[in-house]
């Protein structure tokens, strides 16, 4: 019967709460045996019998309630189609805005090009169909991430993708569209600003977020030996996971003010290492720790393999618990010297060489984050219907969605320039010459959140406050965007980084 045409007048008939038909957007669902399971109670969809909901409907749900209760679609209203359009895994959103520029077909752009288009498209479908369904389920339930998703981003070179362009992508055939040797900076835009479209931030970052910040330190510091190969090889396969361990509770920012100590054996063959980190992203569910340490002349970053003297104890913040987020006790961990990443006492070096690509990556999330928020905005004005009116028809409403649109244009303008820089920059010419640029992006973006934020929680009212239903991703972004405003560095650190940086090159007889 779920393919049978029905007539208007035969639904109307269906209009008691023991036999209770409606219509959303030209289709048939028979509710009588659905009533006592509805949600918001049997007396919302009595209102509603043998009527056409389609604008009931879509005034309190999103298109996905229809499709999780497709089952109860018993036909389609006689020479009438569906209008709501459903995308599919891969697909382009439609909405204005909902995508950057140079994805939308009506216009150009000077830095991507093909390969970065297909390279697009295949990990919009990766996302969509197996990474999507994933994180929905950890950030409800706060479990960590499978390992089979895990595995399957091993395989399609995902988990090596993450840590930008280099030696480690060489050889390889990225998702049959980009050769490893012609992954750039752009291509790390693209799979960064994918992934977040997963909407699960809690998720984001539990999704091996510690290693894309560490395992560069290692790839780039430790030097050539059987012990890095083995390390690499285990963690970029999946069988081990690898994390950035240098907050303290009593030291963040303030890299020289680290109390976790590292001395040297009698024999000078091993590190003894003790002390504390605190908020460590993935670090319940660590197996090697990129650490820094204070040693007797400075400042020293030690690769640390868990064992019975290293402890973790998960802490609670505003995300989900599936990131893994800990507290780290070293309780006289022994490490080899071979461990020792850069020199000794000069860690300080590895840490700020790091820097640069963490935050890159933070403000390409946050960026793509807040445009999907202007994307919900921009439906929700669209479907709500105030006062006679769809919210869109007041202007004060068309103002806040202006202001939200120009603030994630203007980021990905200025995001795109310096993935373009980056591409045509060695690894030592970005640590000299991007650090602060990169630093005052992220701070601008992170600022940036914090205005979209308020804005579309006022343009959703309660719903934006509401953890579910069709506000659920705004009250997500309004409860969580301050993570990339503190973690890789404040938006106070990074805006005098920024300046720093600038008067360091500032012509001296220039007044």
């Amino acid at each position: 019967m779920s393919g049978e045409a029905l007539t208007r007048d035969a639904v109307a008939k269906h209009n008691t709460p023991e036999d209770m038909w409606c219509i959303i957007d030209h289709k048939v669902y028979d509710l009588s045996d659905f009533v006592d399971a509805h949600p918001g109670g049997s007396v919302v969809l009595e209102q509603v019998a043998g009527t056409d909901a389609t604008t009931a409907f879509y005034n309190l749900h999103r298109q996905e309630v229809l499709e999780k209760y497709s089952d109860l679609c018993i036909g389609t209203i006689e020479g009438e189609k569906s209008e709501v359009i459903v995308p599919q895994p891969g697909d382009l959103s439609p909405v204005p805005y909902a995508e950057p520029l140079w994805l939308r077909p009506q216009f150009k752009s000077p830095y991507f090009k093909e390969s970065h288009r297909k390279f697009q498209k295949e990990v919009r479908k990766f996302i969509d169909q197996e990474v999507r369904p994933v994180a929905q389920e950890c950030e409800k339930s706060g479990k960590y991430i499978p390992q089979q998703l895990i595995d399957k981003m091993a395989d399609n070179h995902m988990l090596a993708m993450r840590l930008g362009p280099g030696k480690h992508l060489h050889g390889k055939n990225l998702l049959g569209v980009v050769k490893g040797e012609e992954f750039d900076y752009l291509h790390d835009l693209v799979q960064a600003q994918e992934g977040v479209r997963a909407n699960a931030r809690g998720f984001q970052d539990g999704n091996m977020a510690g290693m894309t910040i560490s395992l560069t330190a290692v790839l780039q510091w430790m030097p050539e030996s059987e012990r890095k190969t083995k390390v690499v090889n285990e963690v970029l396969s999946g069988k081990k996971k690898m994390c950035l361990a240098i907050t303290e509770a009593f030291a963040g920012s303030d890299v020289a003010g680290l109390r976790t100590t590292a001395e040297l054996t009698p024999d000078g063959k091993h590190y003894i290492i003790r002390g504390t980190k605190k908020w460590i992203t993935n670090g319940m569910f660590c197996d090697y720790f990129v650490t820094g340490c204070k040693t007797d002349k400075g400042f020293s970053v030690i690769l640390v393999e868990r064992d019975e003297n290293l402890e973790t104890k998960l802490i609670k913040t505003s995300y989900s618990t599936t990131a893994g987020t800990a507290f780290v006790e070293y309780n006289n961990c022994k490490v080899p010297v071979e461990n020792l990443l850069g020199k000794e006492h000069q860690g300080f070096a590895v840490i700020m060489a790091n820097f640069n690509h963490e935050r890159f990556m933070m403000a390409c999330a946050v960026i793509r984050h807040s445009r999907t928020i202007v994307e919900e905005c921009l439906k929700w004005c669209n479907q709500r219907i105030v006062f006679g009116k769809k919210l869109v028809e007041q202007p004060a409403i068309r103002q806040k969605l202006a202001e939200m649109i120009s603030l994630v244009e203007a980021n990905q303008a200025w995001l795109e320039s310096i993935a373009y820089q980056m591409s045509h920059m060695s690894y030592a010419q970005q640590s000299k010459l991007l650090g602060g640029p990169i630093g005052l992006l992220k701070s601008y973006a992170t600022r940036s959140a914090h205005e979209i934020a308020d804005r579309a929680t006022n343009i959703f009212g309660g719903r934006g406050l509401t953890q579910s239903g069709m506000g659920k991703y705004v009250e997500e972004f309004h409860r969580t965007y301050k993570f990339d405003a503190i973690l890789g560095g404040t938006e106070e650190i990074l805006g005098d980084l920024g300046v720093r940086q600038a008067y360091k090159n500032f012509p001296k007889s220039m007044l």
